[in-house]
């Protein structure tokens, strides 16, 4: 299972992993769990890892509990967020929002909306993602990248269950459930300013953590077999795996989880003519350490270290063009601007004490 120390739980804001996870809730999943090997929902998976996953999912989704999902990119946090939907019973519909798309300035407007007239440029009234998602589900990914500001408004209603859209008087009822996301640290989030720990404490009524794909054993063949079967469908083939092929994508470390195997498999269904080889997995086959486009990490290595390598050398490759980075990395490129300021920060920090003994 995706355990607290991979994601740096453990330790920071008085320890906030383990108080999370001592939650009757949480302590009460069974560790062995009999389950088919698809799940009924849309994300897939037989691994033991995912089986706990859907054990909590199916407990959680009839329930009225916010849930916090943590996990790395591509790993199908939004999957997991609609699945727990899809098994809530509620009637209303699944709106799912990224916090780092939005302008600071319009987070509120759009989360709860406004009135005519309330701003310049506001000739309609305009519903809000919490009135669109009425009696469904309310997914906020990238939670982290929301302001201070409007982390205390999203709290207040939280609390209260009321909100009114900007400019406006009338109070109105949230009536959403509400299931927020981040691929970042808890514990160094709240540190760091990025996330009120109060807001977590709410948002986390139900954690829920993601195991990355590397450690979900079969999982990656079997994943890998579905997407080639989609495409077989769209396009009326039969394109099949061979064993090569098969033993590349059990070895590679799936830095991009699930969005990058299922980028991977359609890039070879492309090239392939009856079956997928070897050279068609490129860049998962490739095996030059020499290779600039292949990055390699030791064991051990901080999640925060593998990330920043990860996308300054993506933005190197893309040659500074930093919407086609943010596009390759499926990331907002908003949420990289924050990445790279903060690089910048830390650097900035490192020269002046140096210069400062000068």
């Amino acid at each position: 299972m995706y355990q607290s120390d991979t994601l740096g739980l453990s330790g920071g804001a008085g320890g906030l992993w383990p108080a999370l996870m001592s939650s009757p809730a949480v302590q009460s999943v069974p560790r062995e769990v009999a389950r088919p090997a698809a799940h009924s929902g849309p994300v897939r998976g037989s691994s033991p890892a995912m089986q706990r996953v859907y054990e909590m999912v199916d407990r959680v989704a009839p329930t009225h509990a916010s849930v916090l999902i943590v996990g790395e990119s591509g790993s199908g946090k939004e999957l997991v967020a609609n699945t727990i939907h899809q098994g809530s019973g509620r009637r209303g519909p699944f709106v799912a929002v990224n916090c780092g798309a939005i302008p600071a300035s319009l987070v509120e407007a759009e989360l709860f909306g406004y009135e005519k007239g309330a701003f310049t440029g506001a000739g309609r009234t305009h519903r809000g993602y919490f009135e669109r998602a009425a009696g469904g589900t309310l997914f906020l990914d990238e939670i982290t990248e929301m302001s201070p500001d409007a982390q205390v408004r999203l709290l207040r209603v939280l609390e209260s269950g009321r909100f009114w859209r900007v400019g406006g008087d009338t109070e109105i009822r949230a009536e959403v459930r509400l299931i927020a996301a981040t691929n970042r640290d808890l514990g160094s989030a709240v540190t760091e300013g990025r996330l009120r720990e109060d807001l977590m404490y709410r948002l986390a009524v139900f954690p829920l953590i993601l195991p990355p794909l590397r450690s979900r054993g079969t999982d990656v063949e079997l994943l890998a077999r579905h997407f080639l079967n989609l495409f077989n469908e769209d396009a009326g083939t039969s394109k099949t795996l061979s064993k090569r092929s098969l033993d590349v994508l059990r070895t590679h470390p799936w830095p991009g989880n699930v969005r990058e195997l299922k980028n991977c498999m359609y890039r070879a269904f492309i090239l392939a003519d009856e079956e997928v080889e070897l050279e068609h997995m490129l860049p998962a086959a490739q095996a030059d350490a020499d290779d600039p486009t292949r990055l390699s990490f030791a064991l051990g290595t901080p999640l925060a270290t593998m990330e920043k390598r990860t996308i300054l050398a993506t933005l190197a490759h893309c040659r500074g063009n930093k919407r086609r980075a943010a596009q390759v990395l499926g990331v907002s490129l908003k949420t990289l601007y924050n990445r790279l300021n903060e690089y910048a920060a830390d650097a900035a920090a490192q020269v002046l004490p140096a210069a400062s003994m000068h």
